[in-house]
């Protein structure tokens, strides 16, 4: 079964980041298990998880509404709505951004800061939704890129010269599967969290 998706005739950066993607989601799973392992162990200091948490799994799942409503967009070549939504989607990708920095906060009012005094489990936390936020800073990169090439574009037959172009078709799209990606992780990482605490 697994060899079949990597039969099927792509190209080699979808097939890297289909592999990149993999290896990300192991790395992830392999750290909730250790988790796992690891709890209730001597040094394992339980904590209340932060509510703002919640509202940044709200952003993450409304950005790829608006990621997938900019697609949508462009396939029907209106390119105002698609830049548009490409910017939100950058906006809410912030918003999520500075939620987790305020979450870590939350858990530093609780006596959790990162390092040996927060306890094993904060320290989980603090790495796996450090690890989860340096991806996503590559994938707002990425989508920055992307938003960046389409608002240079000016007039309508820019705007589908560009679009029409195979490059900026495999940019969007890369783009579009690591953001869902991503999405996918945080959703994962608040779920296991959620039922953890």
């Amino acid at each position: 079964m697994l060899l079949k998706v990597f039969q099927k005739k792509r190209d080699y950066q979808e097939n890297l980041l289909l592999l990149a993607m993999l290896g990300m989601s192991l790395v992830f799973l392999f750290i909730t298990f250790a988790y796992l392992a690891r709890k209730g162990s001597a040094d394992w200091l339980d904590f209340k998880l932060p509510k703002l948490f919640g509202f940044s799994t709200f952003f993450m799942l409304v950005s790829s509404y608006t990621l997938y409503v900019a697609n949508n967009a462009f396939e029907k070549q209106d390119f105002f709505t698609y830049k548009y939504l490409l910017g939100t989607t950058l906006v809410l990708g912030i918003f999520f951004l500075i939620c987790q920095y305020l979450g870590w906060k939350q858990l530093e009012a609780q006596g959790l800061f990162l390092g040996k005094r927060a306890g094993t489990a904060a320290n989980f936390l603090y790495l796996l939704s450090g690890l989860h936020i340096l991806h996503l800073l590559g994938g707002m990169v990425a989508l920055w890129i992307v938003f960046w090439k389409a608002v240079k574009k000016e007039s309508y037959v820019d705007d589908f010269i560009h679009a029409v172009n195979p490059p900026t078709q495999r940019r969007l799209k890369l783009a579009t599967r690591f953001w869902h990606f991503l999405d996918f992780l945080w959703l994962y990482l608040y779920i296991f969290f959620y039922l953890q605490h």
